[in-house]
C-alpha cells in the first residue's frame, strides 16, 4: 500500500504553520507563547523577550537582477525589527546565518553587511552572531531577532474586541506596486540591454519594496500616548490577509471601508497605469511593514490627528461577518489573497 502523500500546496503557507502548531505542546513554564503569532513570547521576570525569525531566499523573495545588496541587507533586519514592533517590543540583538554559491564574492558579502549594519544603527539593534554556509544556488538569509518589553505590554494578535478600532499605519499597496515596476523594468533590460531603466518617478513605489522601513517610531509615539493596542500585526502579507489573522485569534467580525484605506497618491497613479485597482493592491500585495492594529474605543481621542495614522474600519462579535463596505455602499467579504509560498 503506497504511503499517503499531502502536497503542502493544498495546506498553503498558513495552513503548513496550523498543521505544525498543532503537533508542538510548550513545556517550558518561561515559553509564554510560541507559533502563531509575530513572535515567541517568553517570560524573563519583570519583562518578556520576544524571538522571531524570518527567511529570504534568492528567486522568492528577492531577484538580485535588480535588488541591490546593500537595500537586501536594511530589509532584511527590518522585517525582522517590524516583527517586534508588531508585538508593541523594542528590538535588541539580531543574528545572521548566510546560504552562499560561489559566484558571491567577498564584496558582495561586504556589501550585504553594509546594508544590515545600516539597519542596524537605524534601529539600535546590535549583530550579535550567525553562522555560514556553502548554498548549492543562489543566496539564502536568514535572521533572527531578539526583542523586549515589560510584561503586560506585549501585545498579540488575539486581543481585538468588540467596537475596537482598527488602525493601521502609513500607506499600503505600495511595495507590490513597486515590485510591478522593477519586475517591467526587468523585461525591458531582457528585451533590450541597451535601454535605460525608468525608476525616478517610480522612486517611492520602488523604495517601499526595496528597502522598507520598520514602523518603530509610531511604537515609541504609541507609548508616549499611554496607548497600549489590544491586537496587532505587521502588514507583510497584504491587509486583508493579515487583518484575517487579527480576527482568527481574536474570533471577532470586522467591517473596514474602501475609502478609508491609504494609499499614495503616487503609488495611485502608478497603479493606474499598470491597469491595476490601487486598493486590490493594498488588500493583497504585501511587503508594506505597515502596522494594523486596534485600539479601544476610548483611545480614539488620542491618535485622531495623527498624521500617519488611519482609522479604517471596526471590530465587532459576529465571527462570520468579515466585510469591507465599497464605495458605493456594497459590503464584499474579505478573503486571503496575498502571496502563498507554496502555490
Amino acid at each position: 500500500m503506497a504511503e499517503k502523500r499531502t502536497e503542502i500546496a493544498t495546506l498553503g503557507e498558513f495552513g503548513l504553520i496550523d498543521h505544525i502548531h498543532e503537533r508542538i505542546k510548550l513545556q517550558q513554564p518561561t515559553s509564554l507563547s510560541g507559533i502563531g503569532d509575530d513572535a515567541a513570547v517568553i517570560d524573563a521576570g519583570g519583562e518578556v523577550m520576544l524571538l522571531s525569525t524570518d527567511m529570504l531566499v534568492e528567486g522568492v523573495h528577492f531577484d538580485l537582477a535588480y535588488t541591490p545588496l546593500q537595500h537586501l541587507g536594511f530589509k532584511a533586519v527590518s522585517v525582522n525589527v517590524s516583527d517586534i514592533a508588531a508585538m508593541n517590543g523594542t528590538p535588541h540583538q539580531v543574528v545572521v546565518s548566510l546560504g552562499l554559491s560561489n559566484r558571491f564574492s567577498v564584496e558582495a558579502v561586504d556589501a550585504l553587511y553594509e546594508g544590515m549594519r545600516a539597519a542596524c544603527d537605524q534601529y539600535k539593534v546590535d549583530l550579535v552572531g550567525g553562522d555560514t554556509s556553502a548554498s548549492p544556488s543562489g543566496l539564502i538569509i536568514s535572521v533572527s531577532i531578539l526583542g523586549r518589553t515589560l510584561k503586560g505590554k506585549e501585545v498579540y494578535r488575539r486581543g481585538a474586541a468588540d467596537n475596537d478600532i482598527l488602525c493601521v499605519t502609513g500607506d499600503l499597496g505600495g511595495a507590490y506596486i513597486g515590485l510591478q515596476v522593477l519586475e517591467r523594468e526587468k523585461e525591458v533590460y531582457l528585451t533590450n540591454p541597451s535601454m535605460q531603466p525608468e525608476l525616478e518617478k517610480h522612486q517611492y513605489c520602488v523604495g517601499r519594496q526595496l528597502r522598507p522601513i520598520a514602523r518603530m517610531d509610531v511604537i515609541h509615539e504609541l507609548n508616549e500616548l499611554g496607548i497600549r493596542p489590544t491586537s496587532m500585526i505587521d502588514v507583510s502579507d497584504g491587509l486583508a490577509s493579515d487583518l484575517l489573522h487579527i480576527t482568527k485569534h481574536s474570533r471577532v467580525g470586522v467591517r473596514i471601508f474602501e475609502d478609508k484605506i491609504p494609499i499614495d497618491e503616487s503609488a495611485f497613479q502608478t497603479a493606474l497605469e499598470f491597469k491595476l485597482d490601487p486598493y486590490t493592491c493594498a488588500l493583497n500585495g504585501g511587503e508594506d511593514y505597515e502596522l494594523l492594529f486596534t485600539i479601544h474605543p476610548s483611545d480614539y481621542e488620542k491618535i485622531k490627528n495623527h498624521p500617519d495614522i488611519t482609522t479604517i474600519g471596526y471590530v465587532h462579535n459576529n465571527l462570520k461577518e468579515k466585510i469591507m463596505v465599497t464605495k458605493q455602499g456594497t459590503p464584499v467579504p474579505l478573503k486571503a489573497q496575498g502571496w502563498n509560498h507554496f502555490a
